[in-house]
């Protein structure tokens, strides 16, 4: 599926990754895109970048042209202390759009109250999609069409995975996926140190720690069984495998994972509201 014009309010790591997995994937074209870029150093990136885009550096170029005329997508890809001045200039004229939001803990009711129109998405990404390997779940507003989700899922699946879950989920998805890759460089780090004890170099440990977490995540997704099915596979009667379980059961690291996921969704809806 091929994406209309589309305008991008930030450009940052995100929208970069957001962007740039678009145009790999064929579904944007660079001369259909207008970036709304908060600074002079991020302007001068799209522009190196993608030099058939249109560049702006507010809401209404010096012409009098506003950054979402042509366009029939908007994404705000900003900090919400930037979004919400944005929202509320009367020069950002968002009538008939289908407006887009990744900013955290900015609830739909705000930013259809800002576009002047319940037309609104919100979407939870998270940084893998930098590399293609993101997880994204969005949620919608009630005037949102079919075709508007088949854009969203065209765009948020040209970057990793996606799923449509309701506005209430969302923090739980933050806890889950929005934080969770902070979680898994952690368990990363600690697997390659503990490698580095046992005698291996650094380098070599950490290159074995993060294709096992990549190998045991594909096994995951890709075989449909129950992680806790794929764990025991793994745990031969007296051997290695189980000695080292019983040293995590002993230390709660299942327990531990819970809670950080539980308090991350807390901490969610506290900036939210």
């Amino acid at each position: 599926m091929q994406l209309p014009h589309m305008t991008v309010v930030g450009g940052g790591q995100m929208a970069r990754a957001f962007v740039g997995g678009m145009i790999q994937k064929g579904v944007l074209d660079t001369s259909k895109l207008t970036v709304v870029a908060p600074s002079a150093a991020t302007g001068r990136w799209w522009t190196e970048h993608y030099p058939e885009c249109q560049m702006m550096s507010g809401s209404v170029g010096p012409d009098g042209q506003s950054a979402f005329d042509s366009s029939e997508i908007v994404v705000l890809a900003a900090k919400p202390h930037i979004i919400e001045p944005v929202l509320a200039d009367p020069k950002a004229d968002m009538t008939g759009k289908l407006v887009i939001s990744i900013a955290a803990g900015v609830p739909l009711s705000t930013i259809s109250a800002g576009a002047g129109h319940a037309r609104v998405v919100r979407v939870m990404p998270n940084t893998p999609s930098l590399v293609g390997e993101g997880a994204s779940a969005f949620s919608t507003a009630e005037s949102v069409t079919s075709t508007d989700v088949e854009w969203v899922e065209s765009m948020l699946g040209s970057v990793g995975y996606v799923v449509r879950v309701s506005e209430n989920q969302l923090d739980a998805v933050t806890g889950v996926s929005g934080s969770g890759p902070a979680y898994i460089y952690l368990i990363i780090e600690a697997l390659a140190d503990g490698g580095v004890a046992a005698g291996l170099p650094r380098q070599t440990a950490l290159a074995l720690a993060a294709q096992t977490v990549r190998g045991a995540a594909t096994m995951v997704r890709d075989t449909g069984e129950h992680p806790g099915v794929l764990k025991d596979n793994v745990c031969s009667p007296g051997g290695t495998t189980i000695a080292a379980m019983r040293v995590l059961e002993q230390n709660a690291v299942r327990g531990a994972l819970i809670d950080a996921v539980t308090r991350a969704a807390e901490r969610s809806r506290e900036l939210a509201n």
